[in-house]
């Protein structure tokens, strides 16, 4: 799935960027259909091998949306949705530098698929501002980042969809790395506090044991002044007995 997902994605690029008329992108078309194959083969499989397949269906609809948008070509992009779960399962369980690592790649993936839709659905569109490719990169970079400049920007309406999702998304990933930064610093400020309170209260502790090991040897000598006195007591004792 992850070779059928980088296989559309280079022949998806490559039309796109060299802006092929339909009779110069016959090999690629195939190759874009051939992937979508791929992909509706691994969902059939996917119900077949459920073992509730109507609660699999309804929970996993988005799917069948994804298989259902080759006739929306720009729209098409979002069978990539195959790369991100593939690196969710991957980073799911493994640190947070590793899931710092994956959300920006998945930002990066998403600025680049942004800029391939937005200039699919832009660069033979009446009145476009976005013609080239270096003018859809810099456009999916400034709104991913919500900070949008205003000086390229969609007139058609899938064109403004793909804006719509990148903004959301945008948002999101923003969202996860300043909340994995924030944790990080709370991590670092509060093993550093223990650090110092460990170091503060080790005197303490020393002097805890200096007064324990006291405390130990001085109930070891009254322990044993304790029996030779009773010990002398007893000898004591036995002097003064009655001879018989």
């Amino acid at each position: 799935m992850v070779a059928a997902a980088v296989l559309f994605l280079a022949a998806y690029s490559f039309q796109v960027i060299a802006n092929l008329s339909e009779a110069q992108s016959t090999v690629v078309e195939t190759i874009i259909w051939v992937t979508w194959l791929v992909f509706a083969l691994d969902y059939a499989m996917c119900l077949l091998l459920a073992r509730r397949r109507a609660r699999w269906f309804v929970r996993n609809l988005h799917e069948l949306l994804i298989l259902a948008l080759p006739v929306l070509r720009p729209l098409r992009l979002l069978r990539l949705v195959t790369l991100l779960k593939l690196l969710h399962r991957t980073a799911g369980n493994a640190m947070r530098g590793r899931i710092l690592t994956f959300v920006l790649g998945s930002a990066a993936l998403l600025t680049y698929c942004g800029a391939l839709a937005v200039l699919d659905a832009e660069e033979n569109a009446p009145g476009a501002n976005i013609t080239s490719f270096g003018d859809a990169i810099w456009w999916a970079m400034v709104t991913i980042t919500t900070v949008g400049y205003g000086d390229h920007y969609p007139v058609t309406v899938v064109g403004r969809c793909v804006a719509a999702g990148l903004m959301v998304c945008g948002i999101a990933v923003l969202g996860v790395v300043t909340a994995s930064v924030a944790s990080w610093l709370v991590e670092q400020v509060s093993s550093g506090a223990a650090a110092a309170a460990t170091v503060a209260e080790e005197p303490m502790r020393q002097e805890i044991r200096r007064l324990a090991e006291q405390v130990e040897r001085l109930s070891a000598l009254l322990e044993d002044a304790d029996g030779g006195l009773r010990g002398g007591v007893a000898g004591a004792s036995g002097d003064h007995s009655p001879s018989p």
